[in-house]
Order: structure tokens, then C-alpha cells, then sequence
């Protein structure tokens, strides 16, 4: 194909916009719409045009650049107010109505004089999580999507993990109270919930929350969410409605063309290659994935946190990007995406780990296509825990655990991560992990390596580069003096010193946690046994990075990473509910009867 032979949409009308148009949902309930049409001469142009829809929590008014940006390329874009939240109404329950108000909204799109029956989505976050629930009710007339950052099962990977809660979201539920319909008509509301938001810092402490204690309660709806995810630990209903757990629902999905967008350090890391991996076996469209070394949404930058990967890893234009998506599969026009590769993403590292003139580590990295992912081409090496402190692809021998007293009153601070919707108490990316005034929690400017309750084993220097991709699974075998404890994994590249860095850098690449009650099972917790040695699978977030010679594979092991997950009580205590802390002295375990390991995916030299 020549570039001559490469046709795609181009800017050729003005627009002409019809705010807060209500569309009907099947409870009748209206959900307002503001509605972007290509326009000539000051007059909408009298033809049926595809339509790419857009449904969000966050203002649709937000949304219109996007909206303009496709109407002047000769489609109709539906930017919608999701249900409960601000022209739409409505009670807003997180995604608990996302599934049918979607479906609705585009089918009633479709049935529009100037839709042409081809409908898209578009959206992150929140707005693709809600994407993905509409298509698992298999709309007819969808007829492609682009997700952003989504999930695929809010209750193993987004807001819970492994059992643990995301605190994000109690921090989210506070913020989107201070722009809910009601604070938006009450100033006197407004005052006393930005209040509460802006000492959010100072409710974290007092958890577990307690209903009427906050200016909450008078969003009946954003409390009893508060209430419900903090107690809902077990896999139940709950977790099992369509806009919480798309991966419940994979058979029914729609068989559309999809792209999955995500990156290393978004909070939705596991989700979004997740929903690819399922769903490209599953579906005869094309899907594909995009996997940057990106934050939240953070495709539009370089950095993540303190961390740079260079120019090329930014997506310049997410907007040219989607379109040609669309251009292909809602107006058939042969722009080349066919022959791309299914699965691109970034392998980070290559830099010399200098400052950079914005002050942040250069680690750059490199684009890599491939057909499928996990990637085949890897080969899944054991790295084992010792008892002296080492790393190694070589079995450990015969030692003693290495015990250590997690006291849930002091738990370990959270330093960057896959994180969103958490600032000012988290914030997302790659950090040094030491201590320092701006995270939430540390009290000096130590490593967090120093303290008592973190066991670090890490490789020696390395010789020659090490470049992991894929999926990423601790085995750690440990024991409890609690009935419950949790139990924190982080994998780390260790920069080794240099004149910028005296110290060297010990930089988070990903990290996870697990409830121990969970161990076996999701739906049926279990106490843990007295000093009972069990074996615990730790699913971390994907990765793709290159260790350089001269660094270290390191791996951290403690029981909490707060505020970032939920604090255990050890106790063994109804979560969401316990106001009791006890002590636990936990073990974990490196010999050959109890061989604990992470799986790193290699590449080939």
C-alpha cells in the first residue's frame, strides 16, 4: 500500500452543537446529551453520519473539544451526563446502571434521522469501564470501541486487589461528592463536603468509616457505596453485576473492533491487558492493545511520577489515533489499520539514569510490536528468595524463616504505584522508595527498605541486561501468629549510584497485595492456622522493563502499603466494620520444601 492509496476523514466541516438533549432510558429515566453536528454555512448538514459517543461522570461539557473534533471530521458526537450526575438524572450509584444506560443510549443514537446505524464509544477511566459494561449487553448497533484504562473485574483488580480495597476510591467518592447534582444546587452542601475533601488526608486515619459521620451522609447513594465496598470483601453479587465485573460476562460480549489503551503504572494495568487477552481469543473482529509506560491517562506526557522514557514514548495524537480507528470500522475507509500489529507496547529502560533538565531519572525505553500477548516468546523464570537477602534463578537451601512484626498503626507508606484518582494523598508513577514530606505518611526521609517490616532480596549487579514483559505472579510462602494478615510484594529496579543519584535509585516497577482469608478462595475466606506455612499467589500488574547492567532485580516483601490499600486489623474482624488491631508476627519462608519465587517473563537477549 502506498501512502497515495491511505484515505482517512479530514477537517472539513464547522459545528454546530444541541445541549442537554435527553435521551430516555428504559426506566425513564432522562439522561442529557449534548450532541455535536458537522455544520456548513452556519447549518447542520442534512446527512446521516456514524456517531461516536462518549459517556462520563466527570462534565460532558469536559468533553467538548472531543466532541468538536470529531463533528468537523464528519461524525456526530453524543457526549452524555451519566446517570445522577450533573444535567442527567437520576441517582448516581458508581457503575451500577452503566451496563443498560449504555446499551440504551446507543441504541437510541442509532435510531436517530442523522445517525447512519453506526455507533462508537470512546472514553477512560470511568468512562471506558463504562464502555465495557454496554458491550457485554451486545448492543446491535455498536460497531466498534476504543477503551481507555479500564477494568475488567472491579472487584480483582481495581477496587479491591486480591482481596485488599483500594482506598482510592473512598478518597474519589469525597471528590465527585463535591461536584454531585446536589452540591451543585446547594452551596451551603457544597461547603461542607469540599470541606470534608480537603482534609481528606485527616479521615484516612479513622477508617473503618462509620455511616452519618461525614458530610456524606447527605448523599445518601455516595455513602452507602463508601459502606459497601469497604465491606463486601468477599466475591459475592455485589461484585458480580455487569458494570463491576466485565470478565463475568466475556460470552455475551459484543464482537466489535476494539482497541484496549492502558499503561505500566495506570491503575487499570491488569484490567485492560486482561480484557484483551480474553476477548481477542474470544472475538472475530479485530482487537488490539497499546501499553504504554504511562499513569492514568498520562499517554499525553513522558514521565510517570520521577521517572522520564523520552519523547517517543508519548502519544501525541490520542485524538488522530482514535479517528483512524473509527474512520476503518464505522465508515470503512482503508487507512492501514489491518495491517498493524495487534499488541504494541513499551519496554522501558536503556537510559543512563541521570537528571534530565526537569529534574527527573532518564530511564527511556523503546516501542515493540508483536502478535499476541502474553508475549509467546517469553520464558517464565523462577527468581527465588534466600534467607541472606539475595534474588536468584538458583533453588534456595535449607534456612530458617525470616520473620518480622507488622503492627497495623504504623503501616508502610505508599510511594507512587499504578494508582488514580488518589491525589493529593497518591501519587501515581515511578519514585525513589524513600521517604519524603510529599507522600502521605513518611516521617523521615529514609528508604523504605530500613524499616523492620520490609524484607528486601534483590539480585547481584547485574552483568548483562535483563528485559521482563508480560504478567507478573509472586508465589511467597509465609505464616501468621493472626487468623488474617496481609501480605505486600513490590518489584524494584535498582539503579545503581552516579553523581546525580548518590544513593542509586530504587525504582517501583509494579507491586500488589493479598488478604490472607482469601488465600484459596474469593468467595469463602478461611482463618489462617497458628504458624501454619502456606502458600500465597500474588497476581502484580504487568510489566515490560529492561534491567541494564549494573542494576538489580529487586523484590520487597511486608504486609501493608497504605493509603493505597485498606490497613488489615490481623484480627480476623468483619471488614469494613473492625475497630480492633492486634500484632502480627509474620514469617516468610525460602528453603526447598517452601520455595518462594516471582515469575519474570525474559525476553531473549
Amino acid at each position: 500500500m502506498t501512502p497515495s492509496d491511505i484515505q482517512g476523514s479530514w477537517m472539513q466541516y464547522d459545528v454546530i452543537v444541541e445541549e442537554n438533549v435527553l435521551v430516555p432510558m428504559r426506566d425513564g429515566t432522562p439522561l442529557a446529551a449534548d450532541l455535536y453536528f458537522p455544520a456548513q454555512n452556519g447549518a447542520r448538514v442534512e446527512e446521516r453520519f456514524p456517531v461516536v459517543m462518549e459517556r462520563t461522570p466527570y462534565n460532558k461539557l469536559g468533553r467538548a473539544n472531543e466532541g468538536r473534533y470529531f463533528a468537523r471530521r464528519g461524525y456526530v458526537a453524543v457526549m452524555q451526563d451519566v446517570r445522577g450526575r450533573f444535567e442527567s438524572e437520576g441517582e448516581w450509584y458508581p457503575f451500577a446502571k452503566e451496563a443498560p444506560d449504555g446499551y440504551d443510549s446507543v441504541e437510541w443514537a442509532a435510531a436517530q434521522p442523522w445517525c447512519d446505524g453506526n455507533v462508537g464509544t470512546i472514553g477512560g477511566s470511568y468512562c471506558g469501564s463504562d464502555q465495557s459494561a454496554l458491550a457485554t449487553l451486545n448492543p446491535p448497533h455498536l460497531k466498534a470501541m476504543v477503551v481507555a484504562v479500564g477494568t475488567s473485574n472491579y472487584y480483582t483488580s481495581s477496587m479491591r486487589q486480591n482481596g485488599a480495597l483500594e482506598q482510592r476510591f473512598f478518597i474519589y467518592a469525597f471528590r465527585m461528592a463535591t461536584t454531585s447534582r446536589e452540591a451543585l444546587a446547594d452551596p451551603t452542601l457544597k461547603a461542607a463536603l469540599q470541606r470534608d475533601y480537603d482534609r481528606i488526608g485527616q479521615w484516612l486515619p479513622r477508617l473503618p468509616y462509620k455511616r452519618g459521620s461525614s458530610s456524606l451522609r447527605f448523599l445518601p447513594s455516595y455513602e452507602q457505596w463508601v459502606l459497601d465496598i469497604f465491606s463486601h470483601g468477599d466475591y459475592d453479587d455485589y461484585w458480580r453485576q455487569r458494570g463491576y465485573a466485565i470478565d463475568e460476562y466475556y460470552d455475551e460480549h459484543a464482537d466489535v473492533p476494539t482497541i484496549y489503551v492502558g499503561g505500566w503504572y495506570d491503575s487499570y494495568a491488569r484490567g485492560t491487558t486482561a480484557n484483551y487477552t480474553a476477548l481477542s481469543k474470544r472475538m472475530t473482529t479485530p482487537q488490539r492493545l497499546l501499553m504504554g509506560p504511562w499513569t492514568h491517562g498520562g499517554w499525553g506526557v513522558s514521565y510517570a511520577g520521577d521517572v522520564d522514557f523520552g519523547p517517543e514514548s508519548v502519544l501525541d495524537d490520542y485524538n488522530g489515533y482514535r479517528l483512524r480507528w473509527f474512520d476503518r470500522w464505522l465508515k470503512g475507509l482503508d487507512n492501514g489499520v489491518d495491517g498493524e500489529a495487534p499488541v504494541r507496547y513499551f519496554v522501558m529502560g536503556g537510559g543512563d539514569s541521570r537528571r534530565d533538565t526537569n529534574g527527573r531519572l532518564r530511564h527511556l525505553g523503546a516501542w515493540r510490536d508483536a502478535d499476541d500477548w502474553p508475549l509467546p516468546e517469553t520464558e517464565v523464570v523462577p527468581y527465588y528468595l534466600h534467607a541472606d537477602g539475595r534474588l536468584s534463578a538458583n533453588p534456595p537451601e535449607s534456612a530458617a524463616p525470616t520473620r518480622y512484626t507488622f503492627d497495623p498503626r504504623d503501616p508502610v507508606p505508599t510511594i507512587g504505584g499504578g494508582l488514580s484518582a488518589g491525589e493529593p494523598i497518591l501519587f501515581p508513577g515511578a519514585f525513589d522508595q524513600r521517604g519524603a514530606p510529599r507522600f502521605y505518611g513518611c516521617v523521615d526521609g529514609l528508604p523504605l527498605a530500613a524499616r523492620s517490616d520490609v524484607l528486601v532480596f534483590q539480585t547481584d549487579a547485574l552483568e548483562e541486561a535483563v528485559t521482563i514483559a508480560g504478567p507478573l505472579t509472586v508465589t511467597l510462602w509465609a505464616s501468621s501468629s493472626a487468623p488474617d494478615t496481609d501480605f505486600t510484594v513490590k518489584l524494584i529496579d535498582v539503579h545503581p549510584p552516579n553523581a546525580d543519584y548518590p544513593d542509586g535509585f530504587a525504582q517501583n516497577l509494579s507491586d500488589s497485595i493479598i488478604r490472607a482469608r482469601y488465600r484459596n478462595s474469593w468467595e469463602q475466606p478461611e482463618p489462617l492456622e497458628l504458624g501454619q506455612a502456606y502458600p500465597f499467589e500474588i497476581v502484580l500488574y504487568p510489566s515490560a522493563n529492561t534491567f541494564a547492567p549494573g542494576h538489580r532485580i529487586r523484590l520487597d516483601v511486608s504486609s501493608s502499603n497504605f493509603p493505597r490499600f485498606d490497613v488489615n486489623p490481623n484480627t480476623g474482624g468483619p471488614l469494613g466494620r473492625e475497630r480492633r488491631v492486634a500484632l502480627a508476627d509474620n514469617a516468610i519462608y525460602h528453603d526447598p520444601e517452601h520455595p518462594s519465587h516471582i515469575a519474570l517473563p525474559i525476553l531473549p537477549a
